[in-house]
Formats: C-alpha cells, structure tokens, sequence
C-alpha cells in the first residue's frame, strides 16, 4: 500500500475539501478562473484518488469568462445529505453559490446565487435544515 503522502494529489490542486459516504472519500478543489471548474476526486483509501467528473462542466453554469487572471472559483467545500452531494464555492464575479448531483461524477446542477458576503463558504445540514456560513471579511 502507498503511503500517505503531502500533498495528497499532487500538482496544483489548493484547498481541497474532503467528505465520506460509507467506504467512499470525495474531494474538490480550487480552480480559479480555469474551466471545466471545480474537479470531484474519488478514493476509498485516502491515498489513491481517481478524478469522476467536474461540477462546472457546462459554459453556461458560470459566467468563467469574465472572470480575471487568479480569480473565478476559490475554495469550494463538498457535503453529502440525504443521498444527494451539495458543493458551495464562491466565484469572484458570481458570488457565493451552491451546485448539487446525486452523483458525484454529475451531472451537476446550475449554480444557485446564496446572497450572502464572504470567502470560504461551508454546508452543515441539521435535519432538514441547512446553514451556510463565511468568512464575512469582504
């Protein structure tokens, strides 16, 4: 078996977020202003990850040409409730948002606009209710 190692996908892949369903590891990470956005990775040791799919797959969900050099999609967090994965993000000139699928390697929803200030957006799921929170520093 391969050790763990850091980072744990190599290459250029910042602030990853990672969620487990069952025996399954899912991560996403940044992508900033490049497309296809916001890559899903799939392991079930931690170790070895497979890319699935996106969840910025299709032009028209996000407006990614107006974004600038080192800006679009920063920090996206991946959640999983009730069967279904949720993935918030915010993007330089979107805004904060949210992007579901039941599966993980899509196909993934349009953006849903959250009309909230802030970086870093994150998912907690009580029951049947959800909260989003930020760093509110912008």
């Amino acid at each position: 078996m391969k050790p763990y190692q850091n980072p744990i996908i190599p290459g250029f892949f910042p602030d990853p977020s990672i969620c487990r369903v069952g025996e399954d590891y899912y991560l996403v990470t940044s992508t900033f202003e490049v497309f296809p956005g916001i890559p899903v990775y799939h392991s079930r040791d931690l170790v070895n990850w497979t890319q699935t799919g996106n969840c910025i797959h299709r032009p028209s969900q996000l407006p990614m040409d107006k974004e600038d050099h080192n800006e679009g999609i920063w920090a996206p967090v991946i959640r999983h409730h009730n069967g279904r994965f949720y993935v918030t993000a915010k993007a330089k000139a979107f805004g904060n948002f949210i992007v579901s699928a039941e599966d993980p390697a899509g196909p993934w929803s349009d953006p849903v606009h959250v009309n909230i200030n802030g970086i870093d957006p994150d998912l907690l799921f009580d029951g049947d209710k959800c909260y989003i929170t930020t760093n509110d520093r912008c």
